[in-house]
C-alpha cells in the first residue's frame, strides 16, 4: 500500500476516533511503532520534526518508512511535523511526504495566513494536504520553544476565518496542552467549550491536538531510578483525550511518552547489565517498550483500533 494523505484518514475519523501521529527518528521507534499499529489495525501518522530530519537523514527515514508500508501494508501518512518555513516544507513535498505542517503560529494573524496559504498552493498542487497551527503552545519540543507568557489559547472566531483564508486541510488548536514533559503546575485541564466552540464554528473540519502525552508516572520513576532526574513532570490525563476524539479532534501528537518509555527500557537494561555495550540488546526492549506504549495509546487515548 502507498503512503496516504492524513486527509484520508480523517474522513473515516471525525467524531468516532483520533489518528495517532507519533514521531519517529531512528528503526526501532519506527518498527515499534508501526509493530503496535498492526497488531491493533490502527491507521497512523508517522511524523518527523526538522530535528529528527536532521539527525536521520531524509532519505534514510524515507527508506525505513517504504520498509514499514511493505511490512505491514498499513494506512501510513507521513507528516512534517512542526515545518518553520516554506523551504523546509516544500523539501519535504518535493521528498514524498503525505502531509506537511506549517507552524506560523509565532507570527501575526495575517502573515501566519500568508505563510500557509503559500504552503498550501504548492502542496495541493502536489497531492498533499497541510496542517497549520493558531495559538500556541507553551514548552519545548526539539527547538520550538515558547514560555508560559508567549503562550495563547485559540480564538475560535480567528480560527474559522484563518481556515477559511488559508485553505489549510487541519488546524492544530491550543486548549491547554503544552509540548515536553512538563505540562501543568495545578491541576491539569483542558478547555473542552473552546473546543465545542471551535468545532460549531468549523463543522465536519479535523483539528488537532499538540503535546498531548500523558507522562506515565511509572516511565518518568523508573527513568529517575536507573540515571538522571525527572522532577514535576506531569501530564494530560487520558480521559480528558479520549474525550477529545469525539468532539472534532481526528490527530492527537505523541513524542514525550516514546522518549520516556525508551530511555527508562534502556536505562533499565544498562542498570542491570553494566557490561555490555551490544546495542542489538539494550535497543530490543527500547523497541519492545515503544511498541507497548503505541498499542496502549491506540486502546486508552486514540480509541483507534480495528478501524482499518
Amino acid at each position: 500500500m502507498p503512503l496516504v494523505t492524513s486527509a484520508e484518514l480523517f474522513k473515516k475519523a471525525y467524531g468516532k476516533y483520533a489518528v495517532g501521529a507519533f514521531n519517529v527518528n531512528n528503526m526501532e521507534i519506527i518498527q515499534g511503532i508501526v509493530e503496535a499499529a498492526k497488531e491493533e489495525q490502527s491507521p497512523l501518522i508517522l511524523q518527523v520534526s526538522a530535528g529528527a530530519r536532521k539527525y536521520a537523514k531524509h532519505i534514510y527515514l524515507m527508506k525505513l518508512v517504504e520498509a514499514a508500508l511493505e511490512d505491514t501494508d498499513l494506512p501510513i501518512c507521513l507528516h512534517l511535523d512542526h515545518g518553520e518555513d516554506f523551504e523546509i516544507a516544500k523539501s519535504c513535498i518535493d521528498g514524498g511526504f503525505t502531509s506537511v505542517m506549517i507552524d506560523g503560529s509565532k507570527l501575526p494573524f495575517e502573515e501566519n495566513i500568508a505563510l500557509t496559504k503559500k504552503v498550501v498552493e504548492y502542496a495541493h498542487a502536489n497531492g498533499v494536504v497541510v496542517e497549520a497551527e493558531l495559538g500556541r503552545l507553551a514548552g519545548v519540543e526539539d527547538d520550538i520553544k515558547v514560555s508560559a507568557k508567549d503562550s495563547s489559547y485559540t480564538d475560535p472566531d480567528q480560527a474559522a476565518e484563518f481556515v477559511y483564508k488559508s485553505g489549510c486541510d487541519s488546524l492544530a488548536i491550543a486548549i491547554g496542552t503544552s509540548h515536553g514533559a512538563y505540562k501543568f503546575k495545578g491541576d491539569p485541564s483542558l478547555d473542552f467549550a473552546r473546543l465545542e466552540t471551535i468545532a460549531k464554528l468549523l463543522p465536519g473540519f479535523p483539528l488537532v491536538l499538540h503535546g498531548a502525552s500523558t507522562v506515565l508516572p511509572e516511565f518518568v520513576a523508573k527513568c529517575n531510578q536507573f540515571g538522571g532526574e525527572i522532577k514535576g513532570a506531569q501530564g494530560v490525563p487520558e480521559e480528558m483525550l479520549f474525550r477529545t476524539t469525539t468532539m472534532g479532534i481526528c490527530k492527537i501528537n505523541i513524542d514525550t511518552d516514546l522518549r520516556l518509555a525508551m530511555t527508562a527500557s534502556i536505562r533499565e537494561y544498562m542498570a542491570d547489565h553494566p557490561g555490555d555495550f551490544d546495542p542489538r540488546q539494550y535497543l530490543s526492549p527500547a523497541r519492545e517498550a515503544i511498541k507497548n506504549m503505541v498499542k496502549h495509546k491506540i486502546k486508552s487515548v486514540l480509541n483507534s483500533s480495528n478501524r482499518i
